[in-house]
């Protein structure tokens, strides 16, 4: 097995410096590709203008037309974040709004799985909303095997991640490479034990990836923190380790959760792989941690998201939109 991911990390892993634009954009017009990107966002108006002006502006433009469209996909923001994204450029639209017959949860997961219904792209990149410093990098980076490769069908994003505790983390700081805990403490241990073919990939959790069309809507997504596992391990299972790939797109600054939210991801996430391990019974699908109160030690106790949403084409919906495209 480990002769397998290091042949892998020798076919399937590159550098954003590796394919220049031109060489995207040349193939991109051979193939007659189309390239969505979807940011995600809940509250993140801090962010997400910045995001999607460097977008618009190297990647959108008519002498950089790489990307078609461009959606923020807003999970019922309190605050700027929807105003924010459109005043900067980006097509924004409301969770709720997309298929309305099935009531929206909470959850990333639940949102990337809504995207494709309003989207067209055949090939679809995800992009937190959270990132800071952002550069046009991290599309070009995932979504370049994927016009330059036609055997490969996703692409993770790979980088480093520097922290400091409160969260104003820099190049070069002491925290710099140890952001990433729930990854090392959680994903990286099952991805390990349980599917060594996928030992390679540098952020298993990163939320910057790009895949086909084509197979995202052949994917169960689980509606919370566990579903880039989920998408990884599902699409191993579906196309096979050389349809997977990972590009190095330099450093990602973002925020930075406390351990109790941290908690409840690594909850979700080790949920995720013991469905996919078993199918089986979830014995405790809760999560309870603790707070030092005047009365002592008060345990909290929180769901862990137990819902999958299916592979968007079996949603009627999604069918009938496509045959109409």
């Amino acid at each position: 097995m480990l002769e397998e991911v290091e042949r892998w990390l020798d076919r399937r892993s590159w550098s954003v410096a590796d394919r220049p634009i031109d060489r995207l954009l040349a193939a991109k017009r051979a193939h007659g590709t189309t390239v969505s990107v979807v940011l995600p966002a809940l509250n993140e108006e801090a962010t997400v203008g910045e995001i999607v002006a460097v977008i618009r502006r190297d990647l959108m433009s008519d002498a950089v037309p790489l990307v078609d469209e461009l959606v923020v996909l807003d999970s019922g923001s309190t605050d700027r974040t929807a105003e924010v994204a459109a005043e900067a450029g980006a097509r924004v639209v409301a969770r709720d709004e997309v298929l309305p017959r099935i009531p929206a949860l909470p959850g990333k997961g639940e949102v990337l799985w809504r995207s494709l219904l309003v989207t067209g792209g055949d090939v679809v990149c995800f992009v937190d909303a959270d990132l800071r410093e952002f550069d046009a990098d991290f599309v070009t980076g995932i979504v370049g095997p994927l016009l330059t490769e036609q055997d490969v069908q996703f692409v993770k994003a790979m980088y480093d991640r520097p922290f400091t505790p409160g969260g104003a983390a820099s190049e070069g700081s002491a925290g710099a490479g140890q952001g990433g805990r729930v990854t090392e403490l959680v994903a990286r241990p099952l991805l390990n034990l349980h599917w060594p073919q996928l030992a390679g990939f540098v952020q298993p959790l990163g939320g910057e990836y790009a895949a086909r069309r084509t197979l995202l809507e052949r994917l169960p997504f689980p509606v919370g923190y566990g579903v880039e596992l989920g998408l990884l391990v599902d699409a191993l299972h579906l196309v096979g380790l050389d349809a997977l790939a990972q590009v190095d797109v330099g450093v990602r600054l973002h925020r930075h959760q406390d351990e109790r939210a941290l908690g409840r991801m690594a909850a979700a996430i080790y949920r995720t792989a013991q469905l996919r391990l078993s199918r089986g019974h979830l014995v405790r699908p809760r999560l309870t941690q603790f707070d030092r109160t005047e009365a002592g030690f008060t345990p909290r106790t929180h769901p862990v998201d137990t819902e999958e949403r299916p592979p968007m084409r079996e949603v009627a919906e999604y069918l009938d939109k496509r045959r109409v495209a």
